[in-house]
This record gives C-alpha cells, structure tokens and sequence, in this order.
C-alpha cells in the first residue's frame, strides 16, 4: 500500500497532476509522521488508517462548507475524497455490515446500552478501513436501545 502510494507520488509529478500531487503529498506526510510516532514503517492497516481519518475529515469539512453555502470548495473536497478512496479496500455494502453487526450481537448477546464498548471492540477489527466506522456506532447504538 505504501509502495503504490509512493509510486503514484512519483507518476503525478512526472504527469504534472497538482491535485493529485497535493493529496498524495499530503497523505506521504501523515504517513511519515505515523512511522517517526510508531517507530517502524507502516503496515498496510496502519496506512488504511490514516486514509480513513483523512476521508473523515474531508467529509467534516464539506459538512461545514455545505453549511457556508461553498459549493467551490465542496467540489474541490469531494475531488480530494474520491483521490483518497482509490487506495481503500473494498468497501461493504451496508448488507453486510448489517450481518457483521448482527452475528457480533448473537455472540455478546447485549442486555444494555453499556455494552457498546464490548460489541464496538469486536466490530472495530472487522470492520475498520471497509466501512464507516462512525455509521457502524449509529446503527449499534439504534439496535442497543430498540
């Protein structure tokens, strides 16, 4: 993963491609970053990470544009979000991630909404980098209090 993300660096300044040059340069940066913090070069999970925290932002960022009626900078964002997604995995469809959400509470079998740390805890290596993990905590705590 971080290898394709290099090489991709490498072909958009060889293609003089500045927004994809800017994302890919500011993803290089977060990563590096992640590795001087963590103190080993980053595996592929890692990497997922740091793409999903970037996505999420931009998401909060075109909420807050949406917001001040910017619809110049929602486009630019959403060009942004849609650069960063190409290095994702496969996303699930929210069928899905509704079964993996349900076989969780078949296992854990919760009986109060103070069990969300127990069934987020499961659901978080299962799901993490292939879903919205803040969508995920919505529709657990739907079901924890239905």
């Amino acid at each position: 993963m971080r290898e394709r993300i290099l090489e991709d660096l490498k072909q958009a300044m060889k293609e003089q491609d500045k927004e994809l040059l800017t994302v890919i340069r500011m993803v290089k940066g977060a990563m590096q970053l992640e590795e001087i913090k963590a103190k080993h070069p980053l595996t592929d999970e890692e990497v997922i990470s740091i793409l999903s925290r970037e996505i999420k932002t931009r998401k909060e960022s075109i909420a807050e544009f949406e917001k001040g009626n910017r619809t110049d900078l929602i486009e630019k964002t959403q060009s942004e979000i849609d650069i960063l997604s190409r290095y994702m995995p496969e996303q699930l469809s929210e069928e899905e991630v509704d079964s993996i959400i349900e076989e969780v509470f078949g296992i854990i079998n919760p009986g109060a909404p103070s069990d969300m740390g127990k069934i987020m805890g499961m659901l978080t290596p299962k799901l993490k980098g292939k879903t919205d993990m803040s969508l995920v905590s919505k529709k657990v705590k739907e079901k924890l209090t239905h």
